[in-house]
């Protein structure tokens, strides 16, 4: 149940996909002055060295973060693709790649103290939720980032609704990304996107999960779009395929996808400007593609 570990995986295209949609959705949500209550149910290290053992291992932040800094961005890249970009720069001060933050660091990073934004974190692995804590620590962040070793479906229901900001709003983006290792994640996605409807209707819920041959997998997007449809709320899905070189094409994870629930209605042109650069930068044999469809 705990052998995998995001280390093996940092920076690589799925992540790309997965953290310039998230970096694009707290964008637009912190237009308002309302504080939002950030949820990560499956939080992973936090901060991986890109020139670990682990990441080495696996490589696979070559075909992802490493491939897009090797062409450097420009000013024809797409706003959302630049802004990622800048914001994982952000990490690696002296130019030289050798941090990739996961998904709790990138939205600390966009985090506003004058709205008192809060950070909930939830990680079970052993060894990732400790290294998690510690990397938490060093930012001295007091109340405003707490961290638990606990199961990110069961720990999330405690926070919705969420309390209301000083403002009075009741405001939440929940990340929910789990390994997928064994195959009842996927349902327990669908059941905790449900109960979530049900507790807090209007919060933003972005999933991530791999596009892989696995029945599971292929009906996870559909169970979503019934879960929103019948709640009534817009949803949105997007698909990156880098496609797989020549003599790879039954190793490793050439695509993934990330499905919205009350995504801002910016997010739809932004990943229609960003994907196709994103297939045409880090394309790397047959079955490149990228798709964007959404309710409205």
């Amino acid at each position: 149940m705990f052998s995998y570990r995001h280390a093996f995986h940092a920076g690589n295209h799925a992540d790309v996909l997965k953290h310039l949609t998230l970096i694009a959705t707290l964008r637009h949500l912190m237009q308002k002055e309302g504080g939002l209550t950030l949820v990560d149910t499956h939080a992973g290290a936090g901060l991986y060295r890109l020139d670990s053992d682990f990441s080495e291992t696996g490589g696979e932040a070559k075909d992802g973060i490493l491939k897009l800094l090797a062409i450097k961005p420009d000013g024809d890249w797409p706003e959302a693709l630049r802004d990622y970009m800048e914001l994982v720069a952000g990490f690696n001060p002296d130019g030289r790649m050798r941090i990739y933050p996961g998904s709790p660091f990138v939205m600390q990073r966009l985090m506003r103290e004058q709205a008192r934004d809060k950070l909930k974190l939830f990680e079970m692995h052993p060894t990732d939720s400790k290294v998690l804590a510690a990397n938490i620590a060093q930012l001295q962040a007091g109340r405003q980032i707490a961290v638990a070793r606990q199961d990110g479906f069961e720990g999330l229901k405690a926070f919705l609704p969420p309390p209301p900001s000083a403002s009075g709003s009741r405001r939440a983006l929940v990340l929910i990304d789990p390994s997928y290792e064994i195959k009842s994640d996927y349902p327990k996605v669908g059941t905790c996107i449900q109960d979530s409807l049900k507790r807090f209707a209007t919060g933003s819920y972005l999933v991530w999960y791999p596009v892989i041959p696995r029945p599971e997998a292929h009906e996870l997007p559909r169970r979503l779009k019934t879960l929103a449809n019948q709640a009534g709320k817009p949803w949105l899905h997007a698909t990156l395929n880098i496609g797989r070189a020549p003599g790879t094409e039954s190793h490793g994870l050439s695509a993934s996808g990330m499905f919205l629930v009350n995504p801002p209605f910016t997010l739809k042109a932004q990943l229609q400007a960003a994907l196709p650069t994103l297939v045409t930068l880090l394309g790397r044999g047959t079955g490149q593609a990228w798709a964007v469809e959404s309710s409205s």
